[in-house]
């Protein structure tokens, strides 16, 4: 049978016709839900608006990154996703009939998650809704916004309900309400880039019993089950497969998703003797492009609603988590009185950044998988022949550029490196976890790190900062620390003994001190918080 979603009761509205919420999200998809509970896990009491009573239909963002699963283990789901999704690591790329090369995207061991796991977006959004109703988040289904009236200190809202129509004030409206975002477009901000005209169809398809294909990403150009065109391959779990076809741009929208015409594409494919059932069929064309500002006063953007990407390279999902990620400990500093609203303005610097990054290798996939003249086309079949017998020209096959955590090298936040420190991740990078031993048993670096700044100390001894916590590393099994037993962790942050480095609550490092001293961590601290006048 096909999958049934939940469904959450109507929430009425109040009786007074009118409320007041300090922080209001719109949108209960995968990044409003995200967000919404890590504000609720900082203590900030957050209302979350969806205009539906269930979470996504179909599949969806179903690759979930690396960096995803860390973010997600921070706010305690990463088992969750470990447990019941699909693990992999490897790709292969094939051109007609022939494999033309592989990859392994985590080639070496020591990590707490894998590079990617494959999970239908409905059932890590069925976990979020039960996280946020456990951490207090007013969830209000079936709550439609149909007016918005912005001004310096808020944002007033209509909001429509099966029971009537009430005015709702927010100090700070984050809208996650998706590439149709009503609020992005109540307040008339133009998405700027590029809409590709070819179509895509996505089949979820049930395959009963033995499959040929392994729990991988493979990617055909021209295949001769489907000629001309680009498929792609993904395992879920609960049986199922997620197979994206090239149409074309003249391809008909409504034929095309016609279930005898799916089923005649899925059956080329698998071959006439595979049994499968459609669960879900969808059309979409690329999209890459974003909006200039994603702060507007007291309302700021995220996710879709902010920059869309093509889905091949999994980037629209991952990169939404990772917005809410940062926005979160911001925005939940600044309303503690820790940080001014200044502290947004690196929201918007380090998110925008990553976005550019993501449409632009999104903007080259689309490019290299449709190529729109007889030129690029001879260049992309030159290419594949060459690629499989010539490790040089597979850095030029572009199938879609898989997510990569943002590196937020130039941003404001981050303080210069005080003293030398000889390599390693790099300021602006997600912190590296590593296996460690804590109490005498097996850990990771990760579990101590995230959801308020840390000191990350190796092998030293160091005055203490007041209202800042600090995680020692050591080399050796000592009390009360965690032992770096297989030298991952230094290797990683190519620490010195004695070197510390400050994480940001979203587990970015923030600053790098070959010595520690009280009065650089204060001042990187500081900086760290967008509090610059005290950072110099």
């Amino acid at each position: 049978m096909p999958h049934a979603n939940p469904r959450y009761p109507a929430t009425p509205p109040p009786a007074s016709g009118r409320d007041h919420r300090r922080v209001v999200v719109v949108g209960g998809g995968l990044v409003g839900l995200t967000l919404a509970l890590d504000l609720a896990r900082h203590g900030v009491a957050v209302t979350l608006l969806d205009e539906e009573d269930s979470v996504a239909t179909g599949s969806r963002a179903i690759c979930f990154a690396k960096r995803t699963l860390e973010i997600y283990g921070r706010l305690g789901l990463g088992e969750k996703l470990l447990a019941r999704g699909v693990t992999w690591k490897t790709g292969r790329v094939f051109h007609q009939d022939r494999q033309v090369y592989a990859f392994d995207l985590l080639p070496e061991e020591g990590h707490r998650y894998p590079a990617f796991v494959n999970i239908q977006q409905y059932h890590v959004e069925a976990w979020l809704v039960e996280a946020c109703a456990e951490a207090g988040v007013d969830l209000r289904w079936r709550h439609q916004v149909t007016g918005l009236a912005a001004d310096a200190d808020g944002v007033t809202l209509t909001v429509t309900t099966p029971s009537g129509a009430y005015a709702l004030r927010a100090d700070w409206l984050l809208a996650c309400d998706g590439a149709r975002s009503f609020i992005r477009r109540s307040l008339g901000l133009p998405l700027h880039g590029q809409v590709f005209q070819d179509r895509f169809l996505i089949a979820d398809v049930v395959i009963r019993g033995e499959v040929a294909f392994p729990a991988e990403r493979w990617f055909w150009f021209d295949p001769p089950f489907h000629p001309g065109q680009s498929v792609l391959l993904h395992k879920q779990p609960d049986e199922l497969w997620r197979i994206d076809f090239q149409l074309g741009a003249e391809a008909d929208p409504e034929s095309e998703q016609q279930p005898e015409r799916v089923r005649a594409r899925v059956a080329a494919m698998l071959g006439p003797d595979v049994p499968f059932e459609l669960e879900w069929v969808s059309l979409y064309t690329f999209r890459c492009r974003r909006l200039d500002r994603f702060v507007q006063g007291r309302v700021v953007l995220a996710g879709d609603s902010a920059h869309q990407v093509s889905p091949f390279g999994a980037r629209g999902g991952n990169g939404g988590v990772q917005d809410a990620d940062n926005l979160a400990w911001k925005l939940a500093a600044i309303l503690r009185g820790e940080a001014g609203p200044a502290l947004l303005a690196s929201y918007e610097a380090e998110r925008i950044a990553a976005a550019e990054e993501n449409i632009l290798h999104s903007t080259r996939a689309t490019d290299f998988i449709s190529p729109k003249t007889p030129a690029a086309r001879a260049y992309r079949d030159a290419v594949l022949e060459l690629a499989e017998g010539h490790a040089f020209a597979r850095a030029l096959v572009n199938s879609g550029r898989l997510s990569r955590p943002a590196v937020l090298a130039d941003s404001p936040l981050n303080a210069a490196d005080d003293g030398t420190w000889p390599g390693g991740a790099e300021t602006g990078s997600p912190a590296p976890d590593a296996p460690v031993r804590h109490q005498g048993r097996p850990d990771w670096l990760l579990r101590h790190l995230g959801g308020e700044f840390a000191l990350l100390v190796f092998d030293a001894v160091w005055t203490p900062v007041p209202g800042l916590r600090a995680v020692f590393v050591t080399a050796e099994e000592t009390p009360g620390t965690l032992w770096d037993h297989s030298g991952l962790a230094a290797a990683r942050y190519g620490a010195p003994p004695g070197g510390a480095v400050l994480i940001r609550p979203d587990q970015h490092i923030a600053a790098r001190f070959a010595a520690p001293r009280p009065g650089a961590i204060r001042a990187a601290l500081a900086r760290a918080l967008g509090q610059m006048e005290h950072a110099a």
